[in-house]
């Protein structure tokens, strides 16, 4: 295990929520974090952009509440993803308002900037940045982030295509600090399968889709609790960058998720195809098989920790 920042070390369960375009709002963080894993949203989810202020304002003041009313099970911290790439032309005000409430853990995406970093570690926060190989890795490190998550083969949305045995491990041989583990992550056992691969934290996404306290249609989780593995599709088509998809949303949008032709890797358009990605084309992940049902986050948390402290449980029988 890697020597972890302080506020890493209080969750109660090694999980990271990751940062759901569109899908993850204030409620789903919140919950995540009472729960004892970290919650995270994109930036971006805030629209308008001053719509971030009121939402950093609701997450710090729940959390805080929590913690004065549950001394003995205080929350995880929570964690805000900044898309780094110069497209997105809301990073400096964004980044700002990370400041103002001083966000323990900032999480960045397309692309390594150490300015970025610098100001993060100027009010103390934590910088993970997503990389899906070890070229990637290295740069983020080199950059300043103090810690990856790697986004390995089945993971939703914009995916690797490594497997997570290889990702890890060329990792782990030069690199000691805070590591998590994405890719079709979905029960307890799966969590402590990537601590025994090397990887500090699970990093999930897909699962939390299906909660009460996602911003995702009704049936987008539906589809979800009804698919598994076999109705995933890797493709570049809708934004130029290959992602897992649900092949339901897109026989919906009139296509055949079984030929799709690809598309041009230089341009980021969400809006081929006639349908929006994300939006229409719905990201997933390839863990989803265990979903059987729409639930509370903490319930989905609980049925993880569950998982993972029987998983623990039988190793150590074994041992």
């Amino acid at each position: 295990m890697a020597q972890l920042p302080p506020m890493l070390q209080r969750l109660r369960l090694p999980v990271i929520g990751s940062p759901l375009f569109i899908i993850s709002n204030p409620k789903l963080v919140i919950e995540q974090c009472k729960a004892g894993i970290v919650g995270s949203m994109p930036a971006l989810n805030a629209r308008p952009a001053s719509q971030l202020d009121e939402w950093l304002a609701e997450i710090t003041e729940a959390l805080a509440a929590h913690n004065a009313a549950h001394p003995d099970r205080p929350a995880a911290p929570f964690a805000i993803n900044q898309i780094v790439h110069k497209s997105n032309d809301r990073l400096e005000h964004d980044m700002a308002l990370c400041e103002k409430y001083r966000v323990p853990i900032v999480i960045t995406s397309l692309g390594a900037r150490e300015d970025v970093n610098q100001a993060v570690h100027g009010w103390g926060g934590v910088v993970l940045h997503d990389i899906i190989n070890n070229t990637f890795a290295h740069k983020a490190i080199d950059k300043g982030a103090d810690g990856l998550i790697a986004v390995a083969a089945g993971a939703g949305g914009h995916a690797g295509t490594k497997s997570p045995f290889a990702l890890i491990q060329e990792i782990r041989q030069w690199f000691d600090g805070p590591l998590a583990l994405s890719g079709s992550i979905a029960t307890g056992g799966a969590i402590l399968a990537a601590q025994a691969m090397g990887a500090d934290f699970a990093y999930i996404g897909s699962l939390f889709i299906a909660t009460d306290e996602a911003r995702a249609s009704d049936a987008y989780k539906q589809c979800i609790v009804e698919c598994n593995s076999d109705d995933i599709v890797y493709t570049n088509l809708f934004t130029g960058v290959h992602g897992n998809y649900l092949k339901p949303s897109i026989r919906a949008a009139g296509l055949d998720p079984d030929h799709l032709p690809e598309s041009d890797p230089s341009k980021m358009n969400f809006a081929s195809a006639g349908a929006k990605a994300w939006k229409d084309i719905w990201g997933c992940g390839q863990g989803i098989g265990v979903v059987d049902a729409v639930r509370p986050a903490a319930e989905v948390v609980a049925r993880l920790q569950r998982e993972y402290e029987q998983a623990r449980a039988r190793l150590c029988a074994a041992a």
